[in-house]
């Protein structure tokens, strides 16, 4: 284990060296990419620097003299090496756990109303809220690329980039269903409905990721509908892509110009393939660990909202949290940490296995 520890400390080194190199100098992106790797293994290189010292403590104990004061105070040094290598040896075993390559990419998400009339409108639009803050808390840039408006309030579907590094490694288990359970506005008896919305959170893909060929893909021209100015309601500027191979659909319609809507859809639409073609390679390889977080069915239910009794529970984890108002302002730090800490779990137990 240590071997396989060691050539992560020397992947550090070579990023060091990577970061002099003139074509990263000029390439923000990279830079701040190789800036969180070597982040990520900087607590590394001191564990292992830790572990070094344990040992030579052990070994300096064993080769120590006659001397009875040295050899007392080298065995003392040795003891405590002895009970810290076992606790280090558990802390170092995290960075063998295979790491995603999609961590780092940013995050198109897609949230939609799902069974509950105008009250499932209306949580969708409050989970967009949600993650928006979120967003906003981790210092990343969001933008809504397109958004479909119920005419009772909140949002029929809505579609948003997240871009940030590592915004996909934080959010990626929050695809699913999310089922809310309240007193609508709208019920006068007092009765509690469940009402449900559906998200999913997709790695942004880049050209070179996916190739869509011109025979593959329909493109409408049609008028934009809704909120959005004089201009966007009487010109021909939405865009409907159709991908014919698997039938999937993306439209855009929040700009004025008919080319914006274009490149934004393509981006929405490389997202949605290039999700599906690594869904498709992980249950080739066997690795969708069905039944547990991750498992890409977004069609599970994940979640449940319920304010009566002001707890959100997460039902891959069994764990409930308080605060839901909070909750609904974007503070969902404690439930995605908790995730990620059940996935590394699952991760550590096949990695002895």
């Amino acid at each position: 284990m240590i071997e396989k520890l060691r050539t992560l400390a020397a992947e550090y080194d070579a990023l060091q060296s990577q970061m002099m190199e003139p074509e990263v100098l000029s390439d923000p992106k990279q830079i701040a990419k190789i800036g969180k790797r070597m982040k990520d293994l900087e607590p590394l290189l001191g564990m292992i620097k830790e572990y070094d010292a344990a040992k030579e403590a052990i070994k300096f104990a064993e080769e120590a003299g006659d001397d009875p004061e040295m050899k007392a105070m080298a065995e003392e040094e040795a003891d405590i090496a002895r009970k810290r290598i076992p606790k280090l040896e558990e802390e170092m075993k995290l960075y063998l756990i295979p790491k995603d390559p999609d961590d780092d990419r940013s995050v198109i998400l897609e949230i939609r109303a799902g069974t509950g009339g105008d009250e499932a409108a209306l949580f969708a639009g409050e989970l967009l809220r949600m993650y928006l803050r979120f967003a906003e808390e981790q210092n990343w840039k969001t933008e809504l690329m397109d958004k479909k408006d119920a005419e009772s309030g909140g949002v029929k579907e809505a579609v948003c980039k997240i871009d940030g590094i590592g915004a996909y490694g934080m959010m990626k288990f929050e695809s699913g269903v999310h089922r809310v359970q309240r007193i609508p506005a709208t019920e006068n008896k007092g009765r509690v409905h469940t009402s449900a919305a559906s998200v999913a959170i997709l790695p942004e893909a880049e050209e070179v990721d996916i190739d869509i060929k011109e025979e593959d893909l329909r493109v409408d021209i049609f008028r934009s509908s809704g909120p959005g100015g004089q201009s966007v309601n009487t010109t021909d500027s939405a865009v409907r892509l159709t991908y014919i191979p698997l039938d999937i659909t993306v439209s855009c319609q929040d700009e004025k110009s008919q080319l914006k809507n274009k490149n934004k859809a393509m981006g929405i639409l490389r997202s949605r393939l290039y999700a599906a073609e690594q869904e498709r390679l992980a249950k080739e390889r066997g690795d969708m660990r069905l039944g547990q977080i991750g498992s890409g069915d977004r069609s599970e239910k994940i979640r449940t909202y319920n304010y009566p009794q002001d707890r959100v529970t997460d039902h891959r984890i069994g764990q409930n949290f308080n605060n839901l108002p909070g909750i609904m302002e974007g503070d969902i730090f404690q439930i995605i940490e908790a995730l990620l800490q059940q996935d590394q779990l699952d991760k550590l137990a096949s990695v002895g296995a």
